[in-house]
């Protein structure tokens, strides 16, 4: 009884700390790191099936790590050829509602004479791959646990026994597959969580970033120029011609306006790296840059009122930057930056300038034809981005 309750305990701990995970990885690594414990492995590894492109790759790994593994690898993959029970038997025998079964593998290839516990019906070739990665990074045996989530195969579940620890046996696979069905439900919680906090931080209409994920990325990036001096670049847009076009056209035609410059933002912010495009609410927008020099934030938003203007619907757009590059005076809150980038956009838009207005050079217009020319790489990424 002593054991069962152990068990018990384990599967209420997995689920806990899955649960307390509200991201993709911290979630991995508590299903991977409570299986290990659940069943004395010295080792666990969570692996997703990736149908797209056939291949399993390995989200983390966790425990007693072998040599060149990472605990979350970018691109440790295996060819879905080399584990086709991932593949063939989930899809014929548990995606059609049935019960996934775990089963366990060791060094030795066998376990009482039958080659992989748990498989019923599939023969030593499905073992081969397994065994030989076993010998090759010292562990004895492992368990695997297919994962099924929302009735498909997702991926699976693998802990690993070193050398000399005793082998897993029948009832440790059937546990595994009580851990790997807790896994899957944690899982499809980080799944919904994400796509709650995606639609948070997104603005449905454009699909870019919202004024809340802006506010928070501004923030750190303020602290983040406070610590080490890095320089910190807001565009703040405001889109001319919409009430007009809502008036005249309709609502759907102005919702297309914005969409359109939108991705033309987009497109242009993907010039500076990092950089985060969003739409702040009505006809407002902004593109925060960390790193890039003003100068170069300046040509962005010098091109981006170029493309503006060539939408065949709209007046164009108001632009007004502020840089910790330029002579604005301290930066101590995230609030400064904003208003001085707003105030100048709001010079912009009294000019009815076509070009950038820059805070702390003194209300200058930035024209694209004083602003240093880009590579010609950069001049045919835009040129094959217009709308």
């Amino acid at each position: 009884m002593g054991g069962d309750d152990a068990r018990l305990r384990a599967v209420v701990s997995l689920a806990q700390t899955m649960a307390a995970a509200h991201t993709p990885r911290g979630s991995w690594r508590a299903a991977a790191l409570g299986a290990c414990e659940a069943l004395g492995g010295s080792f666990a590894a969570l692996s997703v099936w990736e149908r797209g492109r056939g291949r399993l790759r390995v989200l983390v790994n966790a425990g007693e790590r072998a040599e060149g593994e990472e605990e979350f690898p970018e691109e440790e993959a295996y060819p879905v050829h080399q584990f086709p029970e991932i593949t063939e038997f989930l899809h014929e025998r548990w995606a059609g509602g049935g019960e996934p079964d775990a089963w366990v593998e060791t060094a030795d290839g066998a376990v009482g004479g039958t080659p992989c516990v748990g498989v019923r019906g599939y023969g030593r070739g499905y073992c081969q791959q397994r065994v030989a990665a076993l010998r090759r990074r010292g562990r004895g045996c492992c368990v695997v646990a297919p994962i099924v989530l929302h009735g498909r195969a997702w991926g699976e579940l693998y802990v690993a026994r070193p050398v000399g620890q005793p082998v897993f046996g029948r009832e440790d696979a059937d546990f595994a597959t009580v851990l790997a069905a807790v896994v899957a439900a944690g899982i499809s919680q980080t799944e919904r969580f994400e796509e709650v906090r995606k639609l948070a931080f997104t603005d449905p209409l454009t699909g870019l970033a919202n004024r809340r994920a802006v506010d928070v990325r501004l923030d750190e990036a303020v602290e983040r120029h406070r610590a080490d001096g890095a320089v910190v670049s807001l565009v703040v847009c405001d889109l001319n011609g919409l009430k007009r076009v809502n008036d005249t056209h309709g609502h759907a035609v102005g919702d297309r306006l914005l969409e359109r410059f939108g991705s033309v933002l987009s497109r242009c912010g993907a010039m500076l790296p990092g950089a985060l495009a969003a739409r702040l609410g009505g006809d407002e927008f902004c593109l925060l840059a960390v790193g890039p020099e003003v100068d170069e934030v300046i040509r962005v938003a010098a091109e981006l009122c170029e493309r503006a203007a060539e939408l065949e619907i709209g007046d164009g757009v108001a632009c007004g930057i502020a840089s910790t590059g330029d002579p604005i005076g301290p930066v101590v809150s995230a609030r400064r930056l904003f208003r001085l980038a707003d105030a100048a956009q709001y010079r912009a838009k009294a000019a009815r300038s076509t070009e950038p207005v820059v805070a702390g050079r003194d209300g200058e217009v930035i024209r694209l034809a004083d602003a240093p020319p880009r590579s010609p790489h950069d001049r045919r990424h835009l040129r094959g981005s217009r709308p």
